[in-house]
């Protein structure tokens, strides 16, 4: 809001978020899996960031339904540009082996993980009309942070150093490729 920016925050119950709403955010009802809801949210925007989650449906069934639903629906509504929150275990650490490759990983985690994999891959067959881009935070993701200013990114695989990152930061990144999109079909790491 500081750059200017009207929002809209598409919730699955308004209701649950009285605090959210201001001069510069209206909140309205919606469902990232439903591309006439995401069409109807989305009519008359620039952009769109998808940060949903569902943790009571299996992981892959939700981030490939909210990412067909998401493709469909701002295609519609004409919306050229979408940024969405991936997670930082489906980067590469070595040429094709990711952090939920380690035979180490918990498979609890690796299954969720699979669902932002099967997303990352909706994504990819998405037609020329929307340009999307995956920004992945650090595993170390810092809610409560600092705003710094500053991050660093790579295309596809885990960054360099203490792979941290705070939400002010992440707010910053995305908000960058959206203002001044740098990236395109990939997947962003983004860290301090």
């Amino acid at each position: 809001m500081a750059r200017g920016h009207l929002v809209t925050a598409v919730v699955r119950d308004p209701a649950k978020y009285p605090d959210l709403g201001s001069d510069t955010v209206t909140v309205v009802r919606g469902d990232a899996t439903d591309a006439a809801s995401v069409a109807a949210a989305a009519t008359g925007h620039d952009a769109a960031v998808n940060a949903s989650v569902r943790l009571d449906v299996p992981s892959e069934e939700y981030f490939v339904s909210a990412a067909e639903a998401l493709t469909g629906g701002l295609k519609a509504a004409g919306v050229g540009r979408l940024v969405v929150l991936g997670i930082a275990t489906t980067l590469e650490t070595a040429p094709g082996v990711r952090i939920m490759d380690a035979p180490e990983f918990p498979e609890q985690y690796r299954v969720f993980s699979q669902g932002h994999v099967a997303e990352f891959a909706t994504l990819g067959a998405a037609g020329p009309e929307l340009d999307w881009l995956m920004v992945v935070p650090p595993l170390d993701l810092d809610a409560e942070g600092p705003r710094t200013g500053r991050y660093r990114t790579a295309v596809g695989t885990v960054l360099d150093g203490p792979g941290h990152l705070s939400h002010p930061d992440l707010a910053l990144a995305v908000l960058d490729e959206i203002d001044e999109p740098a990236h395109s079909r990939v997947q962003l790491a983004v860290a301090d």
